[in-house]
């Protein structure tokens, strides 16, 4: 059972009545617990079991932005941009996976991708955080020596399924495809790690293709870490950065 987790979003508010439209929408959503809205500081703060994407949708659909801004607790969340090494595209970015740690030892994990040619993909975290030549240098699949386990009445070891592999995300003709995951691993054994999205699990990996995705898994703020509205490093306001975003292919 998923337990409930917390989320913060900024969204563009002028009103109690935009509170009031979103929060509406919000509850229709299987897995809302509570809406809360400070409307000075536009945000909107969520508690329950519902994807971070669904969420998303549902405030895009009541005609308003709206930009993850935290989730979790401190240290227990993650982001993962996931961009093709193709040196002939300009749209780079196609995914982008958003980790939640909700209990000890257990990850939420909600993958969107956008852009890529229909069918299956496989998620894999990978050994390595190189990826300096794209999924080729990520290494191998994160546990991948697989832990043999001894049968009963001397019958032959099973292997267990390394950790690494997370599951798969099936893209609609559109381009599109979401997957909610949950997984039995922590935040801090994922950081610096890669993640491959991949139409085989195992490889081998070109860094060329087009298709293959590859990023890496940093920290990312808990709801009550990131307050800022606009980035020291480029001095945008986080809509700007938004529209930059939108515009690379990212939801």
């Amino acid at each position: 059972m998923i337990e409930p987790f917390q989320t913060t979003f900024s969204v563009p508010m002028t009103c109690d009545g935009c509170v009031k439209d979103i929060s509406s929408a919000l509850y229709k959503l299987d897995g809302i617990s509570n809406v809360d809205a400070n409307l000075n500081d536009q945000l909107i703060f969520i508690e329950g079991t519902a994807p971070p994407s669904s969420i998303v949708t549902a405030i895009q659909d009541t005609g308003r932005d709206a930009i993850l801004r935290g989730s979790g607790n401190t240290n227990g969340s993650a982001v993962c941009i996931l961009e093709t090494h193709n040196s002939v595209v300009s749209n780079k970015i196609r995914g982008l996976a958003r980790m939640v740690e909700v209990s000890k030892n257990m990850t939420l994990v909600d993958l969107t991708v956008n852009g890529m040619a229909p069918g299956k993909y496989w998620a894999t975290v990978r050994e390595a955080g190189d990826i300096s030549q794209g999924a080729a240098s990520a290494g191998g699949i994160w546990e991948s020596l697989k832990n043999k386990v001894l049968g009963s009445n001397d019958a032959p070891p099973t292997e267990k399924e390394p950790r690494g592999v997370f599951g798969s995300v099936d893209v609609d003709e559109k381009g599109r495809g979401n997957v909610f995951m949950d997984r039995p691993v922590a935040i801090w054994e994922l950081i610096g790690r890669s993640m491959v999205l991949s139409k085989t699990i195992e490889g081998p990996f070109k860094r060329d293709d087009e298709h293959t995705l590859v990023g890496v898994i940093a920290r990312s703020a808990g709801v009550w870490d990131n307050d800022k509205m606009v980035c020291s490093c480029s001095g945008k306001n986080v809509w700007q950065e938004r529209q930059e975003q939108v515009s690379q292919g990212m939801a």
